[in-house]
């Protein structure tokens, strides 16, 4: 009886200590993952009210304008269902936006027509109101 609990003893303090061995080496390679693995950061979503601001300076050129557009696109490309007939009080913004490309003096015809052809598809339901700002930004423009 003495041999039997003395064998089951040691089987018993074998497998704790295989257990703790185990888990101590695992732990280990964890933690080299963890530390190996490249952390990215988080992308910041600019909003739109910055985004704004830089379409409105006139000093900003043809190429920060065109990739602050696709910001606007990217992250704030679709405008709010319209309540019944009316369209969104956000669209304002969008229309602004529209107004302000049109008039800016380092823009273009490919950055004016990529945002409102990119716009339109997003939004089909303002396929109008987007063209009617489209019409009166040109419009405004100087001759």
């Amino acid at each position: 009886m003495e041999i039997t609990l003395l064998i089951k003893s040691i089987v018993g303090l074998v497998l704790v200590l295989g257990g703790l061995l185990f888990i101590f080496f695992y732990s280990r390679s964890m933690k080299e993952k963890k530390r190996n693995m490249k952390v990215e950061p988080k992308k910041k979503i600019p909003d739109l009210a910055s985004l704004r601001k830089i379409i409105r300076n006139q000093q900003t050129t043809a190429k920060i304008l065109e990739e602050t557009l696709n910001l606007v696109l990217e992250y704030h490309g679709t405008i709010h269902k319209k309540d019944g007939i009316k369209t969104h009080p956000d669209f304002d913004l969008y229309a602004e936006i529209l107004f302000i490309i049109c008039r800016h003096p380092n823009t273009n015809k490919d950055i004016i027509l990529n945002f409102d052809k990119a716009l339109e598809v997003r939004n089909p339901e303002y396929k109008r109101e987007i063209n009617a700002a489209l019409t009166d930004g040109l419009n405004s423009r100087r001759a």
